[in-house]
């Protein structure tokens, strides 16, 4: 194996998932992913979601940008309505699982144990 180039690889995907990463890394974030998964498939509205986290409806805003901007979440307009659904194409959470299988392959193949000195 190639050190510098896997390496390298790795750097890259993190980059890749950098957005991602940090958008998931909050706790407010994942609880609103959590309510949004659970929902219809039509969407959400950020009121809807307000009434149901007990956030504010700017603060609610704020998170679906972030979520938003990180691939998770899209969006539709109806008016003045826009409603808010976990993004179906899943290219994220296919970077993401890329990611982790790559560490996981690096660390099996570069791990040594006490037993093996």
């Amino acid at each position: 194996m190639d050190s510098k180039k896997e390496s390298k690889k790795l750097q890259s995907e993190f980059k890749e998932c950098q957005k991602m990463l940090a958008a998931i890394g909050d706790e407010t974030r994942q609880y609103l992913m959590s309510v949004m998964i659970m929902e219809k498939c039509g969407g959400t509205r950020v009121v809807d979601l307000a009434e149901k986290t007990h956030l504010s409806r700017p603060a609610v805003s704020h998170h679906m940008q972030i979520l938003k901007d990180a691939g998770f979440v899209t969006s539709r307009k109806e008016g003045t309505m826009i409603y808010y659904s976990i993004n179906a194409d899943r290219a994220g959470i296919k970077k993401a699982r890329d990611l982790l299988d790559h560490i996981e392959e690096l660390l099996n193949e570069e791990c040594y144990y006490e037993e093996d000195f």
